[in-house]
């Protein structure tokens, strides 16, 4: 089975990118695993021309379609979020924007294979839930609208920060 796991913070060595190595460390065992920190990608925001409406493919030239290969591949998807002010980082957002031509909520739409099954671990310092089921939710939504299958989440409270920042 391909598992895909995704950082989707912009830090590649904090907490969440722990999470992201014992996630891949315990479902590689019998699996193939990729990993991925969304800073690794050049996204840009989205402009709201809405031309993927009909077009289903955007005008902007950057690595959206190189990510999204990422999700085609794989049988199974993890995100891993902190949070940001109660919510997924920016740069994870621009990339969720930058996903709708492959929405199901116009045609035409560009489409990932069938039978995905998505998880989402979200994590956040402080001790309440709240924030992390708003970033379940709100990646859930997102594996919605690519037609993945919502299998799972896990919301970690009062998480610290693991490792240094990269200056």
């Amino acid at each position: 089975m391909n598992i895909f796991v995704i950082n989707c913070s912009p830090v590649k060595n904090g907490a969440t990118a722990e999470i992201v190595r014992l996630v891949a460390e315990y479902t590689g065992k019998d699996n193939t695993v990729k990993t991925v920190c969304i800073d690794d990608y050049d996204i840009k925001m989205c402009r709201g021309c809405r031309s993927c409406h009909t077009t289903a493919k955007c005008i902007r030239n950057d690595d959206v379609t190189r990510l999204m290969k990422e999700y085609e591949w794989a049988d199974k998807i993890v995100s891993v979020s902190p949070s940001y002010w109660a919510d997924i980082p920016g740069q994870f957002k621009v990339f969720i924007d930058r996903c709708t031509p492959w929405c199901n909520t116009h045609e035409p739409h560009a489409t990932i294979p069938e039978g995905k099954k998505g998880y989402t671990i979200a994590l956040r310092t402080g001790p309440s839930m709240p924030e992390c089921e708003r970033i379940i939710s709100g990646i859930e939504h997102f594996y919605g609208h690519l037609e993945i299958e919502a299998s799972g989440s896990l919301g970690l409270c009062s998480v610290a920060v693991i490792g240094e920042k990269e200056k």
